[in-house]
């Protein structure tokens, strides 16, 4: 089963490529809008649907409980598929792995880690991604693998998450820089869960979003080869 993917790319030469990956939400307006905005500043996004095995690819904000069962339907093994297959694309646009990105958001986020840890690429940025000190979806504790980082990672979460404790992220700071790669965690002291989402008004923190956004660029433009 082929990996839908929706790209998009800037009108002139670009910069390199990124993977976004999904919120547990789905390839939301929001996360399409996210690919819009790297190849506004002259990146090829591509976000894998990672939703696309089950009946239901898209859930609203409100429906928690949909999105959880999606998310607990989901596979390491055929989430790491589709984020190679997006990786492929990027390969096929020209775009060598060391030239690539990856970026994901909530369970895009944990995601996007454990790309870190598998795969050499450019550089990952995780906006509040969980798992720290139990796995999700079939991957390891990030704790346990966070010494094994192959791509230069920086982590990006907020105080008032509610689920991913402070404590828990300052360890993964520490164990993190262990690896033989750059990594780097900001933390907003008025961050909550999603506050990366402007679709969300109740999470969405505009300051903290426009930082990270500001820093994730700055990162991977360090760190992608060009």
């Amino acid at each position: 089963m082929s990996t839908p993917l929706t790209t998009l790319a800037p009108s002139g030469t670009a910069r390199g490529g990124v993977v976004v990956i999904q919120e547990a939400f789905g390839v939301t307006d929001h996360i399409v809008d996210v690919c819009r905005r790297f190849a506004d500043a002259g990146w090829v996004a591509t976000a894998p649907h990672l939703f696309h095995r089950q009946d239901k690819q898209i859930h609203d904000y409100t429906d928690m409980d949909s999105a959880m069962a999606s998310i607990g339907a989901l596979a390491a093994d055929e989430v790491d598929a589709d984020v190679d297959a997006a990786f492929s694309e990027l390969a096929e646009r020209g775009f060598e792995p060391t030239q690539s990105a990856i970026v994901g958001f909530c369970m895009g986020g944990s995601v996007t880690f454990h790309t870190a840890v598998r795969r050499q690429v450019g550089a990952a940025a995780t906006f509040y991604g969980g798992g720290i000190t139990k796995g999700r979806f079939g991957y390891p504790a990030m704790l346990s693998v966070a010494d094994a980082l192959q791509t230069p990672w920086h982590g990006f979460f907020g105080d008032l998450d509610k689920g991913i404790p402070v404590e828990e992220v300052e360890q993964l700071r520490t164990t993190a820089t262990s690896s033989p790669v750059s990594t780097d965690i900001t933390r907003y002291a008025a961050g909550e869960h999603g506050f990366h989402c402007n679709d969300r008004p109740a999470v969405y923190n505009a300051d903290a979003a426009a930082d990270a956004w500001n820093k994730t660029l700055e990162w991977f433009d360090a760190h992608v080869a060009r």
